[in-house]
């Protein structure tokens, strides 16, 4: 790993919060990802199984966690399962992880090699009355390809048919969705490599740069700051190419007098940051680019002022849309009339905000976490409102991460440049 070693405590307190949710008499297992193939003789490279690193902080394939808090022999109360070392295969792929190694990453004093577990397990579910397996329980999820966990689920409901069988996931969703002191100072630094990355950006951005050559700064300055890399494909969009939510080409000449909106974030820890910010090419702000830009920099104060502990996404987007439609007619995007004869099904500011306004954040970018509950303390969030002028030929949008607290918010993002002054300055120098 690239990253500095994390504090275990991390992953010691996440395990003792699903344990105490779980009934009695049960065992959990969890699973780590395949390693999926590419062409030829090739793999992707390996991302393990979100919840699997959440409870243990392992990034290695074929690994498992066994969580049974009940069993007679407290030694096997938390187990880690690993492949076995092998002098050969890590003559071509590398290094595994010795037992000393796994405990001080993950907190687990018990290491069990896979090719040993199977006279183990066996009579530890024969004492278990429900065992909790997991899935992929993400709304934004598309099951398409059957994945590990899911075969093990077949699997284990198979061998084990007069069992009660749990959703792990459902635990998960709940616990992972608000974060720990520990959990968001991992994230504060995939933030500030983030930060100074954009700082980065606003010396090196000028008229005929390409998108790509933009990318490269970025995923050049992330990794010479230890992280991982980016938490998801960039967005460096200029000019139209803005409006498109998930550009991913990066592939065109970014002109002088258009915008460029930047959507990235660093990978730090196994944690992720989530930044947009939107600034001119030639470093300077048009009269009307910054009037559409303060209109969208509004938004995101005054979405940053009511996203509190109680409120629901549901209703907090719908306030976000009232108070954009009041500013879109401020700006001349709307008329009243417009408005006044809005489908409210529809609305008429959808034209030009066609997103939503937060996502949760953590491990995944698009963590996990319920849009329909009220929001909690300790749950982290993006604000990204966004518009969009197909007429203009412009997008723009504005992104920070925020922590919830029992009152408000935290900004973790609040040292990044974000008005039309402050990148001005920056890019001038």
């Amino acid at each position: 790993m690239k990253y500095l070693p994390l504090n275990p405590q991390i992953f010691v307190q996440n395990r003792k919060r699903f344990v105490r949710q779980m009934q009695p008499g049960s065992i959990a297992l969890f699973v780590s990802n395949d390693e999926v193939p590419s062409n030829g003789d090739a793999i992707y490279s390996f991302k393990q199984n979100s919840d699997l690193f959440w409870l243990s902080g392992i990034t290695q394939e074929d690994s498992m966690v066994i969580l049974f808090p009940d069993n007679p022999d407290p030694l096997y109360r938390e187990v880690l399962v690993l492949v076995r070392p092998n002098e050969l295969k890590e003559k071509w792929d590398g290094k595994r992880l010795r037992v000393k190694e796994a405990q001080e990453i993950s907190g687990i004093k018990t290491i069990v090699w896979l090719d040993s577990l199977e006279g183990l397990l066996q009579p530890w579910v024969h004492l278990a009355d429900n065992i909790y397996l997991d899935s992929n329980e993400n709304d934004r999820r598309s099951v398409q390809l059957r994945s590990r966990e899911y075969r093990f689920i077949d699997e284990m409901k198979a061998r084990y048919p007069l069992h009660n069988f749990l959703r792990a996931a459902k635990i998960m969703k709940e616990l992972r969705a608000v974060k720990t002191a520990h959990e968001v100072e991992v994230m504060q630094q995939a933030i500030d490599i983030t930060d100074r990355t954009f700082r980065r950006l606003l010396k090196f951005i000028r008229p005929g740069v390409m998108e790509y050559e933009i990318e490269a700064e970025i995923f050049h300055s992330f990794l010479s700051q230890r992280a991982t890399g980016p938490a998801y494909g960039s967005i460096i969009a200029s000019g139209d190419r803005a409006r498109t939510l998930h550009y991913v080409s990066n592939d065109q000449e970014c002109k002088d007098g258009e915008l460029v909106l930047m959507d990235f974030g660093a990978e730090y820890g196994g944690y992720c940051a989530d930044l947009t910010r939107t600034v001119p090419v030639n470093g300077k702000f048009t009269k009307r680019q910054k009037e559409v830009y303060n209109a969208c920099l509004h938004l995101h104060n005054y979405a940053k002022s009511i996203l509190k502990p109680g409120i629901s996404i549901v209703a907090y987007t719908d306030k976000v849309g009232e108070e954009a439609t009041k500013q879109f007619v401020k700006i001349g995007l709307l008329s009243k009339q417009e408005v006044k004869n809005e489908d409210p099904a529809n609305r008429a500011y959808r034209k030009y905000l066609y997103h939503g306004i937060s996502h949760h954040l953590g491990i995944d970018v698009h963590d996990l976490g319920t849009r329909t509950e009220p929001v909690k303390a300790g749950m982290v969030f993006t604000i990204e409102p966004g518009i969009y002028i197909e007429e203009e030929q412009m997008g723009v949008r504005i992104e920070n991460n925020f922590w919830i607290t029992k009152s408000g918010s935290i900004d973790l993002m609040k040292n990044i440049p974000i008005t039309t002054d402050e990148i001005e300055a920056l890019m001038k120098k």
